[in-house]
């Protein structure tokens, strides 16, 4: 059997540092606190700043955590409760996606930053389209799922966090739902947020990322 001797390829760096130190990390974070409401609190804000600061520079990106226990390679392994909780979720719907005795259940994104409630003033066209469809689709019998993308520009505390392109390296380094971005998968808040995520993976399981 020929030998193969090809070399692993080095893993390429040199992008620049993107760690904060302690002064950098302060004006940061109190950035959310500049409304002079918060004046009064400035010792109190102090304190927080420490505590933050505490987890940001040891990495605490997942305080809350349990054993894996059975079904994992390593029971022992501590993982997030938020982590652990969206991937019931996504099984859950999974499982829902799978029974061939339920509702043909289909999901509308409706992707526009646009909302009546930030500056336009006004919905979007791409609102009152899915508003269109969902009534055809719950008029034709179906269930109907939708996400609407503008809650993350109108409403407070919304975040979707973006891929990180593991994938791109390898395969392996893809696990669903995704614990890279901080202590929470996901702040969308919406349980359709969840279908998505399982179209997400299985799109990537799916795809060729090697070019």
């Amino acid at each position: 059997m020929a030998r193969n001797t090809e070399k692993t390829p080095p893993i390429r760096r040199g992008q620049p540092d993107v760690q904060l130190g302690h002064d950098a990390f302060a004006e940061r974070y109190l950035k959310d606190f500049s409304d002079p409401a918060f004046a009064a609190e400035g010792i109190a804000l102090e304190r927080l700043v420490e505590v933050a600061w505490g987890a940001y520079i040891e990495g605490r990106k997942a305080p809350l955590t349990r054993k894996a226990g059975v079904g994992y390679a390593d029971p022992e392994y501590d993982l997030s409760l938020d982590w652990l909780q969206a991937r019931a979720a996504i099984d859950e719907a999974q499982t829902r996606q799978s029974d061939p005795h339920t509702p043909t259940r289909i999901l509308l994104i409706c992707a526009s930053p646009r909302s009546e409630h930030t500056c336009p003033g006004e919905m979007s066209k791409s609102f009152r389209l899915l508003e269109a469809a969902r009534a055809v689709i719950t008029g034709s019998g179906c269930e109907c799922d939708t996400l609407e993308l503008s809650r993350v520009t109108a409403e407070y505390g919304r975040n979707i966090h973006p891929c990180k392109g593991c994938v791109s390296t390898a395969m392996p380094l893809c696990h669903w739902p995704c614990s890279h971005n901080s202590g929470h998968p996901d702040n969308s808040g919406h349980p359709s947020f969840e279908t998505a995520n399982r179209f997400h993976a299985e799109r990537c399981q799916s795809a060729d990322f090697s070019s």
